[in-house]
């Protein structure tokens, strides 16, 4: 029971405590209720707390109270300006006749207004501004702002605008933007009546934009974009690396050349002078067309003037890639962009691989990594009809089997083809049964290097595109056959120009003759034409005896003749003091030959025994 009655006083004690306690809290919380709500009420015809209109605070004020707030505003109303160079002029509103003008616009605003929620406006002030409620003399805002020291224009300065200007190693030097004092007189008397209307207490004329600003300023972005770029591409360099060549730096000292910026700071790269750029650093390692010497396989060094042969830079490409590496922004270490290759940039850029034409020898060389692969007798192109084979330094342009060329007047299936200059090439002559020598001279090729099989097949199988072809003369290197060659073709000319035989063509056949015989036996075996040496020598032979015999015969008819004549003169009688006359005819009769004799006619034979008888 004992225990019961101490629960029972506990729990009577808890329940008086919260009655306390409820009554501690109830009774401020109600005193809030209450000013809440006299407050909303009183809000209700009376703009809230931290109000303004046009900036005039009107705080706790009736719409009556707020007209004799701006009423007493306007009277005494200044407007500060604030001008640059740490200059301030004001505007009186007695100098203008500013003055309120009242309408429904305030009671519309107070309307809007929630009563209820003045706690709110505490923290979220009400800046309200409203149009036509003060009217002024425009007439006398204009005297008055023509008056100002600002509107003064001998005293304005010039904006200019911030620019980016000379290149430095650290990056393009920036001149800023400088904010002048010149005034945008339209703009400038505009925004000075709104803010008459809104009684502005103070006009920053750099705020309210009523100066001619630069249009454009170091923080602005395409400003800062172009700045950006263009250290970009200045602080990047690239650098052109070749075997046995210096290096050569493309860096920021040129390339800032190069660059320029529009109105639009839209960063441009001069193509021109891209180009020159290109082509002045080509020349670094430009070799094709150029001359280059050669260590012939003869002992002797040859000067191989032209061709295309060697390292080209492509201009075009590089350019491209000079753009590239600019825009990435980064250091490159790299060769230029090359439209064709050599095997090395040595002193030789032929390097140690390549075929070795002579054209005087009619004689070539295959090595491949310096050892020779094929040496072969060939024909080139045929001089006697102006297709001779160029001299110069070429590359492989390509190879494939099988191939027929064709040309004007030919069609050639060859085995394997490699040309080198244009339509110019090696390939496999299968009509040709000789090589080597001066075939060239009177039965070459259109210009190509015609090869035997073999050593077309040889060549074919080690050679590449690409690899270079060194076609050069060499006099004094001609082979003993080509020489041997020559010497018979001398000699056939000799026997052509011999011609129709006649008895004056006795000397030249002589003299042909004694040139073939003059002819090494090597020599001799190409001699074309001896069957027409021999045929005139008998030619000849034949034409001296006729000669030989018409002239015996016309002596014979001469003697008989004076035979004839010596009888005829006999007298008709005979006497013996005609002895001796008959003995002299008869004499002479017996001395002529016996084709003589023949042509004595037979009346002065019978003529000489009538005059024998008579004796």
């Amino acid at each position: 029971m004992k225990k019961n009655d101490e629960k029972q006083q506990e729990t009577a004690k808890e329940k008086m405590s919260r009655k306390k306690l409820l009554c501690v809290i109830g009774i401020p919380v109600g005193i809030l209720v209450v000013i809440y709500l006299v407050l909303a009420l009183f809000f209700q015809s009376h703009f809230a707390f931290r109000t303004t209109i046009n900036n005039v605070g009107v705080s706790a004020s009736s719409t009556s109270g707020v007209e004799k707030k701006i009423t007493k505003q306007a009277s005494r109303y200044e407007m500060k300006l604030v001008e640059r160079e740490d200059k301030t002029e004001s505007i009186n509103g007695t100098d203008i006749d500013m003055e309120p003008v009242f309408d429904k616009q305030v009671k519309e605003l107070l309307k809007k207004q929630n009563g209820f929620a003045w706690p709110y406006y505490l923290i979220s002030p009400r800046k309200y501004e409203v149009e036509t409620m003060i009217s002024f003399d425009e007439e006398k805002l204009k005297d008055v702002l023509d008056n100002l020291s600002c509107m003064d224009e001998s005293k304005w300065t010039d904006s200019e605008n911030a620019q980016i200007k000379d290149y430095t190693k650290d990056g393009y030097e920036v001149q800023p933007e400088v904010y002048g004092t010149k005034i945008d007189k339209d703009a400038f008397t505009e925004k000075i009546k709104e803010a008459l209307d809104k009684m502005q207490p103070e006009f920053d004329l750099s705020g309210e934009g009523c100066y001619e600003d630069p249009k454009v300023k170091e923080e602005d972005d395409v400003f800062q974009d172009a700045l950006d770029t263009l250290n970009k591409y200045t602080q990047m360099k690239i650098t052109y690396q070749a075997e046995g060549k210096d290096d050569v730096v493309l860096d920021g000292e040129t390339i800032s050349t190069w660059l320029s910026v529009d109105d639009d700071f839209n960063v441009s790269v001069d193509d021109e002078a891209l180009s020159a750029y290109v082509k002045a650093m080509a020349k670094n390692y430009n070799t094709a067309y150029g001359n280059r010497t050669l260590d012939t396989s003869y002992g002797q060094t040859v000067t191989i003037y032209g061709g295309n042969y060697g390292w080209w830079v492509d201009n075009a490409a590089e350019k491209e890639m000079i753009l590239e590496d600019l825009k990435a922004g980064k250091d490159v270490k790299r060769e230029p962009v090359y439209s064709q290759t050599a095997n090395s940039h040595g002193e030789n850029d032929y390097g140690n691989t390549y075929v070795e034409i002579n054209l005087t020898a009619q004689h070539l060389f295959f090595y491949k990594n310096g050892s020779l692969v094929v040496e072969s007798d060939f024909v080139s192109g045929n001089l006697a009809k102006n297709h001779g084979t160029p001299s110069g330094s070429f590359g492989v342009t390509y190879k494939a089997k099988d191939a027929v060329l064709r040309g004007e007047d030919y069609e050639s299936p060859v085995s394997f083809w490699m040309p080198f200059n244009g339509g110019v090439g090696m390939h496999d002559a299968s009509w040709r049964s000789t090589f080597g020598g001066t075939i060239y001279k009177r039965s070459g090729s259109h210009g190509c290097i015609n090869l035997p099989y073999s050593a077309a097949k040889t060549i074919y199988e080690n050679i590449e595109a690409g690899y270079p072809v060194l076609v050069y003369e060499l006099p004094g290197t001609e082979s003993q056959k080509g020489k041997d060659m020559d010497a018979a073709s001398a000699v056939d000319e000799a026997i052509t120009s011999i011609g129709t035989v006649t008895l004056d063509s006795a000397g030249t056949i002589a003299s042909v003759r004694s040139q073939y015989d003059a002819l090494s036996d090597s020599a001799k075996a190409y001699v074309k034409n001896l069957n027409v040496l021999t045929a005139a020598e008998s030619a000849l032979s034949q034409l001296q005896y006729e000669q030989a015999l018409q002239e015996l015969q016309n002596q014979e008819s001469i003697d008989a003749q004076n035979v004839t004549n010596t009888i005829m003169a006999l007298p008709d009688t005979i006497t013996a003091t005609d002895a001796a006359a008959v003995a002299n005819a008869r004499n002479a009769y017996n001395a002529l030959s016996e084709g003589a004799k023949a042509k004595v006619p037979q009346s002065a034979l019978d003529k000489l025994a009538a005059a024998e008888a008579a004796l």
